[in-house]
């Protein structure tokens, strides 16, 4: 099976011309053109290693590799024109693997991206997350949430909404964007249906549900679950 390689990058030409130079080398490429994307992306496909942008508009490179490194340890390696020392001993701290100035030598791209993968293990997103001194947990492998050491049952739907805002405790997830991760792109329009299976979320795993703990609302952005 060939490895995936996700490409982070708001530049549609460097995208292009990296995908060419990868899918020849027989790689599977991933495109992403934003930092959220990207994020949603790396969550939904769990690439082999990324290579990512720094200036990007919505959101920086740096940002995005600290939220890469906090899912997965897949390797990073930015692709970036910013050459600085300074940039470079930066993106190694946060966590990336690598760190290619452009232009780059083609070759020299192929040989530090199989060299990457050859010493990294597969990518392992955490298969279970616990908060609140172990009061909630969820096993993403089993698919199930246990809430002061009672199982929940969660439908499908259910459970993959709970597991992207898990996956982004602490962080305002845009309801856009929550249910596209959640449920594919196919459902950008289903905002309605969202607030119905916030309810339903909430009555299953909250102590009360009109005062939740753990699924909370930012008025008119969207839902966090808090990180306890």
């Amino acid at each position: 099976m060939a490895d995936k390689i996700l490409i982070i990058d708001d530049e549609e030409m460097t995208v292009h011309l990296l995908t060419l130079l990868l899918e020849k080398r027989s790689f599977e490429v991933i495109k992403a053109f934003s930092a959220e994307e990207g994020l949603r992306k790396a969550y939904r496909h769990q690439p082999d290693l990324v290579l990512l942008d720094i200036m990007m508009p919505d959101m920086d490179g740096w940002d995005v590799c600290k939220r890469l490194r906090e899912m997965s340890d897949m390797p990073i390696i930015f692709i970036t024109a910013k050459d600085d020392t300074k940039d470079v001993v930066r993106g190694l701290e946060m966590g990336a693997d690598d760190y290619i100035v452009k232009p780059y030598d083609n070759d020299e791209l192929i040989a530090r991206v199989r060299a990457h993968l050859r010493r990294a293990p597969k990518p392992n997103m955490s298969e279970e997350m616990v908060f609140n001194g172990g009061e909630f947990r969820i096993n993403f492998m089993n698919r199930e949430v246990r809430v002061r050491n009672e199982l929940k049952h969660l439908t499908p739907k259910e459970f993959n909404l709970l597991a992207v805002l898990v996956r982004n405790a602490g962080r305002v997830v845009p309801r856009t964007e929550l249910v596209t991760e959640a449920w594919g792109e196919e459902y950008a329009d289903a905002i309605d249906s969202l607030k119905l299976y916030i309810h339903y979320l909430r009555q299953k795993v909250e102590l009360d549900a009109e005062h939740p703990d753990y699924i909370l609302t930012s008025r008119g952005v969207g839902y966090r679950f808090a990180n306890r």
